[in-house]
């Protein structure tokens, strides 16, 4: 009997992944899954945060697709590898702070070092011709597979009948015939596929997956780099981007302003790591003081504060200010909507 091939398939969470690895999976080939984890993702723990999400799953979904796929999940930290493909893109970036192609021809590359120091066949990625701008169109996918060193071992299970052969097709490890032909931006081949497979719970088709798609986080993002006069981050920024009202009053600090009782719980991790305040007279949010604010700008944040809770009619409100385990009270009161101008929200 012939020996069973192993390939790796590159797993994000989404629907496309899934059918990807299942259709190879089909043929008899081994598969074991691949998330490579950037900090950016969207799914799981923001969704555990806030309130108005509780209805969607609380869970990280390239996890919960190999449950389903019943397949190991390999799940690798590239926070601090991936800077470099974020801050120095070779492509550029997509509509906004997305380095898209420059992102999968990374990802494929680290997926081709380990499928050599663990004895695996080929790489399974779930792309599709024309379903994204940036990093699946017919003419960057041989850019992809040229520029990662994957060659002929990248195998597109639904959409190879549009590409050459791969190196896994010529050697029959799997046939041709029983690959796909998806093309174009609908997702109503995949989910028909998905109904045949018997899967019926997946993540939103066309949703995508990252942060840095979405043009409120890439301004967010944009604006922390200016402010601080260097362009690098940290977990820690990731994270704090994705939550929160942002408020720059000037440029040197910045308000993160809790909008929701699961965002304030979220952001009392990060007391320590702050200048806090929050309303005591009046029930309102917890506020982050990111940079260095003046005695004059902390006023003016307490007031900004005040104008989000309870308070905002008030005369006054007071605001415990927490600084270095340094702790007064302020006495101010709140900002009308009309004096805290568009140009301040980040």
């Amino acid at each position: 009997m012939s020996e069973q091939k192993k390939a790796a398939a590159l797993i994000s969470g989404g629907l496309d992944s899934m059918l990807a690895a299942k259709v190879v999976m089909e043929q008899g080939v081994h598969v074991e899954g691949i998330n490579f984890f950037t900090g950016f993702c969207v799914e799981g723990h923001t969704h555990a945060i806030r309130s108005k999400d509780k209805a969607k799953p609380k869970r990280n979904n390239s996890l919960w697709v190999a449950e389903q796929l019943g397949i190991k999940l390999h799940i690798i930290d590239i926070i601090e590898e991936y800077k470099q493909v974020l801050l120095n893109p070779r492509h550029g970036y997509g509509a906004h702070m997305n380095p898209c192609l420059d992102c999968k021809i990374f990802m494929v590359d680290k997926a081709r070092q380990w499928i050599a120091e663990n004895g695996f066949d080929f790489i399974i990625t779930g792309e599709v011709i024309g379903q994204r701008p940036m990093s699946q169109r017919r003419q960057t996918m041989p850019i992809v597979a040229r520029e990662s060193g994957a060659g002929d071992l990248l195998l597109r299970p639904l959409c190879a009948l549009n590409l050459p052969e791969t190196l896994p097709e010529r050697q029959g490890w799997v046939k041709r015939d029983l690959l796909h032909d998806f093309s174009g931006r609908s997702r109503k081949p995949q989910m028909a596929l998905a109904e045949k497979y018997g899967f019926d719970d997946y993540a939103q088709p066309a949703g995508g997956c990252c942060f840095l798609t979405d043009e409120h986080y890439s301004v967010k993002l944009v604006d922390l780099w200016k402010a601080r006069g260097k362009r690098d981050y940290d977990l820690d920024d990731v994270m704090l981007l994705k939550v929160g009202r942002h408020i720059r009053p000037n440029p040197d600090f910045k308000l993160i302003i809790a909008r929701e009782e699961g965002e304030n719980r979220f952001l009392q991790g990060y007391r320590k790591q702050f200048i806090s305040m929050e309303a005591v007279s009046h029930r309102g949010p917890l506020t982050l003081i990111d940079g260095s604010p003046s005695s004059e700008d902390l006023n003016l944040a307490a007031r900004i504060t005040a104008r989000y809770g309870q308070g905002r009619d008030a005369q006054q409100v007071e605001v415990k200010v927490l600084d270095k385990d340094q702790e007064r009270l302020l006495k101010v009161k709140p900002l009308s909507v009309d004096e805290i101008p568009e140009a301040w929200h980040v």
